[in-house]
C-alpha cells in the first residue's frame, strides 16, 4: 500500500509518500520559522496562507522525486487535528480533494498519533505494548499504548506543556523564535548547578505534570539577577537556561520511570518536538537503563511535525479498513483516547 501523507497542523508544511512494502520513499518539509520570527511566535492566519502557497508544490515535488503517479497511490492521509483550525483546513481540504479526484480513499489522521508512531519509521522500531511520552509544543502526555488506537492516558500537563515552558523561558532570556531549541543551545554553555530550580509535582504520587510554577520561578530568577538592560549578564543567562532545562528534564525522567514501573512495560517511546532535546535523550537512556527498560525515538527530522509520520499512520489506518467520507471535518481539540482501536 502506497500512501501520500499531508501535515499542516501548525507552522510546518510536510508531505511524504510511504509504501508498506518498501518503507518511506520520500518526504519534503517547509518550515515557516522565518515567516513567524518577527512576531515571536506563530500567527495562525499567516500560517494558513503559507500552507496554501506551499502545499501543492511540495506534493508535486515529492511525487516527482519518488516517481509516483496518482495511479500508484492507494490512499491519501491528512492531519485532521489537533492543531490550528485554519492550518488544518488547508491540508484536509487539499487531501480530500486529491483523493476524490484520483478515485482513492482518504483518511483523517490524529496529529499526536502520528508523533507516537514516528519511531516505527526507524530500522529498529519498538513493538507494542509500550509507554509513550509525547512532548511537543502544546502537549505533554504519558500514554499507555497497547496497540494501534488502544491508548490510555496515564498523565498529562495540568497547565503549560513542556515545549510551551521552554518557549516562554526563552522569551524571558530574550532569545529569538523558536525559543526552545535556542534555550537548549544556550544551556550547553551554562552551569546547571548554580541555580536550584524546583522539580514540580515530583514529590507526590501520580503521573501528571505542571510547568507553570517553574516558569514563574525562572522569571523571578531572571529579574533578581537583571542588570540595567533588564537581563542578567551573558553567563548568568546561560546558567539560568541550564538550570531550567535540567529541572524540566529531571521532571520528565522521574515521571517516565514512574510510568514504566506502573505499567510493567520495558519500553518507552518518546516523540514530539521536545524529544529532539539532547539532554533529555541522554538522561532518559541513563535513567531507564537502570530499570532494565529501553528508549526509542525518531530521528531528529521526524521529531518536529512532518508528512512521513502522517503517511505511516495513515497507511495503518487504511489497512485497518478506515477511510473518511466526503465531508471535511477537522478537530482543533481531539483527545487521542477517542480514536478507534484496531485488531492486533
Amino acid at each position: 500500500m502506497r500512501v501520500l501523507g499531508i501535515e499542516t497542523s501548525c507552522d510546518e508544511t510536510g508531505v511524504a509518500i510511504y509504501d508498506s512494502e518498501s518503507g518511506l520513499l520520500g518526504h519534503a518539509l517547509f518550515s515557516q520559522v522565518d515567516l513567524h520570527a518577527d512576531y515571536g511566535g506563530v500567527v495562525p492566519e499567516l500560517a494558513s496562507r503559507d500552507h496554501v502557497r506551499k502545499l501543492l508544490p511540495l506534493v508535486r515535488q515529492v511525487m516527482a522525486k519518488t516517481h509516483t503517479r496518482p495511479s500508484d497511490l492507494d490512499g491519501v492521509a491528512y492531519t485532521a487535528g489537533p492543531g490550528l483550525v485554519g492550518a488544518l483546513m488547508v491540508g484536509a481540504c487539499a487531501g480530500r480533494a486529491l483523493a476524490y479526484g484520483w478515485g482513492i480513499p482518504a483518511v483523517a489522521v490524529h496529529h499526536m498519533e502520528g508523533h507516537l508512531l514516528a519511531p516505527m519509521l526507524e530500522e529498529n522500531p519498538p513493538a507494542f505494548p509500550f509507554v509513550a511520552l509525547l512532548v511537543s509544543g502544546g502537549h505533554t502526555q504519558l500514554v499507555e499504548v497497547r496497540g494501534l488506537g488502544d491508548y490510555e492516558l496515564m498523565g498529562e500537563s495540568l497547565d503549560d506543556a513542556a515545549g510551551e515552558a521552554f518557549d516562554k523561558a526563552a522569551k524571558m532570556l530574550d532569545l529569538d523564535y523558536p525559543g526552545g531549541p535556542r534555550l537548549a543551545a544556550l544551556a550547553e554553555k551554562g552551569d546547571p548547578k548554580r541555580f536550584t530550580f524546583p522539580r514540580p509535582m515530583t514529590d507526590r504520587p501520580g503521573l501528571d505534570f505542571s510547568f507553570s510554577g517553574l516558569k514563574t520561578y525562572t522569571l523571578t530568577t531572571v529579574r533578581k539577577h537583571a542588570l540595567e538592560d533588564g537581563l542578567p549578564d551573558e553567563q548568568s543567562c546561560a546558567d539560568i537556561a541550564a538550570a531550567f532545562q535540567e529541572a524540566v528534564v529531571d521532571t520528565l525522567v522521574i515521571k517516565c520511570r514512574r510510568a514504566i514501573e506502573t505499567s510493567g512495560y520495558k519500553t518507552l517511546v518518546i516523540a514530539g518536538g521536545v524529544s529532539a532535546n539532547k539532554r533529555l535523550r541522554e538522561r532518559l537512556e541513563t535513567g531507564l537503563s537502570k530499570d532494565g527498560a529501553s528508549v526509542y525515538y525518531p530521528r531528529h527530522e521526524f521529531c518536529t511535525d512532518n508528512g512521513a509520520m502522517i503517511a505511516y499512520a495513515g497507511s495503518l489506518r487504511l489497512k485497518a479498513g478506515e477511510q473518511s467520507d466526503l465531508a471535511v471535518d477537522v478537530r482543533p481539540r481531539w483527545p487521542m483516547t477517542e480514536l478507534p482501536k484496531t485488531e492486533r
